[in-house]
């Protein structure tokens, strides 16, 4: 499980044997989220509103470089 980032008490990461379409999981404490990357929609969700907003606002920072991430682990 490579994490990408961590942010503000956030963990941002993906799991080794995912599958498309490209999606980050994002964790803190009890709470999670997973968010499709290139439509950045939520595809489950157990932060509160605005939690989940600046997870989205972090999300959206960092898109590109947890794309180039995805793409280089998963083209070996």
């Amino acid at each position: 499980m490579p994490t990408l980032l961590r942010k503000d008490g956030y963990k941002f990461f993906f799991y080794v044997n995912e599958r498309l379409p490209k999606h980050i999981h994002v964790s803190k404490g009890e709470r999670y989220a997973k968010i499709e990357l290139e439509t950045l929609f939520v595809v489950q969700n157990y932060f509160s509103k605005p939690e989940l907003r600046k997870v989205l606002d972090i999300t959206k920072a960092n898109k590109e470089y947890f794309i180039k991430k995805w793409n280089e682990y998963f083209s070996r």
